[in-house]
């Protein structure tokens, strides 16, 4: 079963003046997650994981009246912003709870985990 990880930043920490720059803190949890990205690789269970640009540079497109329109940047004023995701590849979604929270110990973060809907998408 397929799961997407969600990792969500609180919007007042991610400023777009100092995104590229990260702190001692975040060279850290990022060192320990690299080390349980690695675990998750040599069991097979990591499908991909990336990390996003700052809101300020997204797009959304949506369909009006007039057809398709781009707005750049952030639709709405968040508290949390999408800063990452994974998929996993796992067992069920005891697995990929227990994944999950180790990455939120290393990171300190909240994470979402949705299910993937494909051939094997039962819950």
């Amino acid at each position: 079963m397929k799961y997407l990880l969600l990792g969500y930043t609180p919007a007042t920490d991610w400023d777009a003046e100092t995104a590229d720059i990260p702190s001692a803190e975040a060279l850290a949890a990022f060192a320990t997650y690299q080390q349980l990205e690695q675990e998750l690789i040599a069991s097979g269970e990591l499908v991909s994981t990336e990390g996003l640009g700052h809101p300020a540079v997204s797009t959304t497109l949506r369909k009006t009246a007039d057809g398709v329109i781009a707005t750049d940047g952030p639709f709405a004023e968040l508290k949390e912003v999408l800063a990452s995701f994974a998929v996993i590849d796992v067992v069920g979604h005891e697995r990929a709870v227990e994944i999950t929270a180790r990455i939120v110990e290393a990171l300190g973060e909240p994470i979402e985990i949705r299910p993937i809907m494909g051939a094997d998408f039962t819950a």
